[in-house]
This record gives structure tokens, C-alpha cells and sequence, in this order.
């Protein structure tokens, strides 16, 4: 048998993507999951459901937690579980942090006292940056953090935890922060998939050919998720524990604006007419993230990764993922 690997948030988005990925590279792999018993969406695992061994745990309690690593007893730990849409998190602040610093920390405190020493991958976000000004790009990994929104800050602590647990307790923490990946299963609160879903019901006669928005001239290194899950998985190889990685494309050609992205989409589309385009408070954040442009030069050199999937595929599997969507149900 092959070794054990947990997977937290295996049900959403780069959780299921990676689930993808290990089948796939390496089909020995046991793979183990948590779910919220009644509570977790599995749209995203069905094709997989009858392959992976479920254990249901909420990680926000600390007793399911203990019981999670004690029943696994994993080789390797992908923590992917977290709230980890930005607009919510000024409306629901307590919620982000009970998930993504109470759960990790819930997490880090059973592998401490079951004594567990698989690598534990924390994938944190280029948004704990926020605040940076035109002279510090690229982001690299000490520059100042200066988070603008609850989900940020939350991230932040979650990833410094784990790095308290690595200097006391020598918790074998693997830290990286990911600047931004797109793809099918992302969810329509984020932009690029907001935009090709909302494209995917003007296709279908389903909304008036005007795309509404928030603020889209935010500068952004994209990556493809099937690029950063592979990343995940190398960095649980070679980085070393408590060292912070940055992880995603540093290639100019994949560089945009989120207008750039739009009007990419709007080009893609089938509709036979013109689809506009505009800015709706409704969706504009109170503080804005104008430019994350990381420099990922550390991780690339001790695990010779690099992305290869352009940023047209990010756009064409995006799309295409949300019309498959619309038509199998156009409620969605």
C-alpha cells in the first residue's frame, strides 16, 4: 500500500483538485477526507466519492480533531479546509477566525499530542500581504504584511501559528502563500469565475447581456490549480518545515488586470451581440488588494517547479466549467 494522505476541505475548490492530482500521480495513495457529516457540498467529489475514505469532522472542535489524526494517522496532512471568500469575511470576522486560525490551531495541537510527524502543508495567501505599494513588487518572502480584510488576517495567523508550532514543538509545518489560481470548481463569489458565469447565463438567454462587477483593475500573477496542487504536493517534499515559500506564476504572460480577464472572456463567448460591462457597488470591497505580484524564486529553486498551463486555459476550462454547470442545472 501507498502511503496515507488527509486531505482537508477535499470538497472544495483546490482540495478536490488535488484529490485529482494524487489519483492520478500516484494511485496507491490512500487518500483520506473530512466532511461535516450533513453539512458539506460534494458537488465537487462526486466523480470521486466511492474512492476516498470520509471521515467526518468539524475542525472548529477540537475533540473531532484528535479523533481525525488518531484514526488516520496520516503520512501527510493538506490542510485545505477554510473560509476563504474575501467580500464575506467583514460581515462574518468570527467565523473566519474559528475556521482558518481555531481549526488549524485545533489541527497543530493533535499532532502535537498524538506525537504525529507527517509534514503538514499550510497553504496560505497572497491577500496577507494587501497593502503594497508600486516600489515593493514583486512580493517576496519578507516583505511587510499589511492585510486589508478579516479573511487576511486570519491567514496571517493561521500561517504564524503553524510556525509557533514548527520553533516550540517541531511540528513538521511546510508554509507557502500562493498568489492567485483560477479554474473549474472555483466558486462565483471570485472574479474570474464571476465574470464566465455570468457569461455562461447570457449564452443560455438567462440574463441580459450586461455583466456586472466591482472593482477589476487589481494587477494579478494568475496560475492554473492543477498547477498549484502539483506545487502543494512538491513543497511537502522539499521545503523545510517552518521556512515560508511563495508559490505561483512569475511569467509576464501571465500577468493581468481582472478587466484584462473580462474582456479575454467576453471575446470567448458565443452570444451573438454585444455584452457590456459594469462596475455595481454591490460588489465592490470596502478596501482593495491593487497589485499581488509575487517573486517565487525560493520555491522554484530547491524543487524546479514551474507553471505550464497558459492563462487562455485558466479562461477556457473557467468558462467551460460553468456552462457544463448552467446546463445541468440552470437554477445554479
Amino acid at each position: 500500500m501507498g502511503e496515507r494522505i488527509l486531505i482537508t476541505g477535499i470538497t472544495g475548490f483546490v482540495g478536490s483538485h488535488l484529490a485529482d492530482f494524487v489519483m492520478e500521480k500516484f494511485p496507491s495513495t490512500e487518500i483520506y477526507a473530512t466532511r461535516r457529516y450533513h453539512l458539506s457540498r460534494m458537488d465537487n467529489v462526486y466523480h470521486m466519492i466511492d474512492e476516498i475514505n470520509w471521515v467526518d469532522c468539524d475542525i472548529t472542535d477540537p475533540i473531532a480533531c484528535k479523533k481525525l489524526i488518531s484514526k488516520v494517522q496520516p503520512d501527510r496532512i493538506f490542510h485545505c479546509a477554510a473560509e476563504s471568500f474575501v467580500s464575506p469575511s467583514w460581515d462574518h470576522p468570527t467565523r473566519y477566525m474559528s475556521v482558518n486560525y481555531n481549526g488549524t490551531l485545533n489541527l497543530l495541537e493533535a499532532l502535537r499530542e498524538l506525537e504525529c510527524k507527517a509534514p503538514f502543508h499550510i497553504p496560505g495567501s497572497g491577500e496577507e500581504y494587501g497593502l503594497i505599494y508600486p516600489d515593493e513588487v514583486p512580493i517576496t518572502e519578507t516583505t511587510v504584511l499589511r492585510p486589508v480584510n478579516p479573511y487576511a488576517v486570519t491567514k496571517v495567523a493561521q500561517d504564524l501559528i503553524g510556525y509557533v508550532y514548527n520553533q516550540s514543538y517541531g511540528t513538521k509545518v511546510i508554509r507557502t502563500r500562493a498568489f492567485n489560481h483560477e479554474g473549474p470548481r472555483r466558486e462565483k463569489f471570485f472574479g474570474i469565475p464571476w465574470y464566465a458565469y455570468q457569461i455562461a447565463k447570457i449564452e443560455k438567454g438567462l440574463q441580459d447581456p450586461l455583466i456586472l462587477h466591482g472593482h477589476i483593475d487589481d494587477n494579478r500573477n494568475f496560475t492554473h490549480v492543477r498547477d498549484m496542487v502539483e506545487a502543494y504536493w512538491i513543497s511537502t517534499d522539499v521545503c523545510e518545515p517552518g521556512e515560508l515559500y511563495l508559490v505561483g506564476s512569475d511569467e509576464n504572460e501571465k500577468v493581468f488586470t481582472f478587466r484584462q480577464a473580462l474582456e479575454m472572456l467576453i471575446e470567448r463567448s458565443t452570444f451573438k451581440g454585444d455584452i457590456k460591462h459594469a462596475e455595481n457597488q454591490q460588489y465592490v470591497r470596502p478596501t482593495a488588494v491593487p497589485r499581488l505580484i509575487g517573486d517565487t524564486s525560493k520555491f522554484r529553486a530547491v524543487s524546479s517547479w514551474t507553471p505550464k498551463i497558459p492563462f487562455e486555459t485558466i479562461l477556457d476550462d473557467t468558462l467551460e466549467y460553468w456552462r457544463s454547470e448552467l446546463a445541468r442545472n440552470p437554477r445554479r
